[in-house]
């Protein structure tokens, strides 16, 4: 898979993509990220990228010309299967979409700053607009970044256990069960007797109570949209 990412802030993304999973997913060839500065594509000598939004108010607005521009340019060198636009008022990432984009081969990323991006961009541009919650940042780098870890833990040969992904919480509307390791006694605390059994068909069936269980106690929207 292939990400590119458009930034006016490049450096916010270097230690989210530079360590961990992330690093390791680069190293094997199976991810390559590559961000861009906006400024490349400025407008003038200054680097400018924005300029006040039109009908007043506060806050600088993101300029068409120079995104479009960028869009061209990195168009030219791979066909995108989405253009994403990181922003509060796109749609809630899922582990559904995380799955998704997962398939996908070629990715490009629009992260936000200021008062956003002109609409026109959005209009003429973006496929997808993906926001990872209901509260606004400072730019759409941290929000880029988090979409990259979900993504690509999930490209086959990633994880060093590839089953580790498919038991993660969300994956099938269920919060992942109560995890244990060494010791099997700690405090006077100790692990599930099923655990200890060796009886993996009793274990998994253990887990997916557990995970139904907590799922109701902690997020029951989730066992009411898989109803849906």
């Amino acid at each position: 898979m292939h990400i590119d990412i458009i930034t006016v802030l490049p450096e916010l993304l270097e230690s989210p993509l530079s360590h961990s999973i992330m690093k390791r997913a680069q190293d094997k060839g199976l991810l390559t990220v590559q961000t861009h500065g906006l400024r490349k594509w400025a407008v003038n000598e200054y680097g400018q990228v924005d300029d006040y939004q039109y009908g007043g108010g506060a806050g600088m607005v993101m300029m068409a010309e120079p995104l479009a521009n960028a869009i061209d340019e990195l168009s030219k060198e791979r066909t995108f299967d989405e253009v994403i636009y990181l922003t509060p008022d796109g749609e809630t990432l899922t582990q559904k979409i995380a799955n998704t984009l997962s398939l996908k081969e070629n990715l490009l990323l629009i992260c936000g700053h200021y008062k956003g991006i002109d609409q026109r961009i959005r209009e003429h541009y973006v496929t997808r607009e993906i926001s990872i919650g209901d509260y606004v940042l400072s730019g759409g780098e941290l929000a880029a970044a988090v979409l990259v870890d979900a993504v690509g833990r999930l490209l086959p040969g990633v994880l060093n256990d590839e089953t580790s992904a498919l038991t993660d919480s969300f994956q099938d509307n269920l919060l992942a069960p109560p995890v244990y390791t060494r010791p099997a006694e700690w405090r006077g605390m100790k692990v599930p007797d099923i655990l200890l059994s060796g009886h993996t068909a009793k274990i998994e069936e253990w887990r997916h109570e557990q995970a139904v269980q907590r799922t109701k106690e902690k997020r029951p929207d989730l066992l009411e949209d898989e109803a849906l």
